[in-house]
């Protein structure tokens, strides 16, 4: 849903150093790329205040990691002194803990927050998303999208899907109760579950691919991660 955002925002700061809070998936590093930037994963949260751009998945995919909004904060203060900006991607924000998302900051100035339709709601088809920023930013994010950037039924989707809070609440729940469930079921077979969050688990097991290929085997479908064969995702 915010794929088509990514370059976009990238190209508000001039070209420059980007890093991108690691592990997580690659959609920021080539959107970065393609603005011009030169691109770098870091696992060091420290680190990012030296990036003209830096990127984070909050929570983080596939590992579930939370920063916490204050230091958000403190870094986005860093960045925005000297002309930089934080990207906090919060696809999968929605399942918390909302209490750190920097939806509410951005009028401070230097942070772009990105939201999308197609995790916790569901509606991955719609191809929805949206960015939240300071005014300006909006306005210069705007200039580079023409009059019909989002379809009217999706929009509706959109709109329908945020004002329904009865609906969140009763998924909310129901997610905190079947990943206990799926939480159970990998302990019974000595699978350590590592992280994660109501939306899927991040499993560390020493044969991954294994597991994955059996289970593929019975029509159920993990993520394995090519670069990293001692982890899968389940959803």
């Amino acid at each position: 849903g915010t794929q088509i955002l990514l370059p976009r925002v990238a190209s508000l700061v001039r070209p420059g150093k980007a890093l991108v809070l690691a592990p997580t998936y690659a959609e920021h590093a080539r959107a970065a790329a393609i603005a011009g930037h030169e691109v770098a994963g870091v696992g060091d949260f420290a680190a990012l205040a030296e990036a003209d751009l830096a990127i984070i998945v909050n929570p983080n995919n596939p590992d579930g990691r939370i920063i916490e909004r204050d230091r958000l904060l403190a870094l986005a203060a860093r960045l925005r002194a000297r002309g930089g900006l934080l990207v906090v991607d919060e696809a999968f924000m929605d399942v918390g803990p909302r209490e750190h998302s920097l939806a509410g900051d951005v009028g401070q100035g230097g942070i772009v927050v990105l939201r999308s339709f197609g995790k916790f709601f569901g509606l991955a088809g719609l191809r929805l998303g949206f960015a939240l920023a300071d005014a300006p930013t909006v306005e210069r994010l705007e200039t580079q999208f023409g009059p019909w950037a989002v379809a009217g039924p999706a929009l509706e989707y959109g709109i329908r899907a945020l004002a329904d809070l009865g609906w969140q609440d009763a998924m909310r729940a129901s997610l905190v109760d079947a990943s206990a469930r799926l939480d159970a079921l990998f302990g019974r077979f000595g699978v350590r579950v590592a992280g994660g969050t109501t939306l899927f688990r991040y499993l560390s097991l020493p044969d991954a691919g294994g597991l994955f290929s059996a289970l593929g085997e019975s029509g159920i479908l993990l993520r394995h991660f090519s670069g990293r064969p001692h982890v899968l995702r389940a959803g």
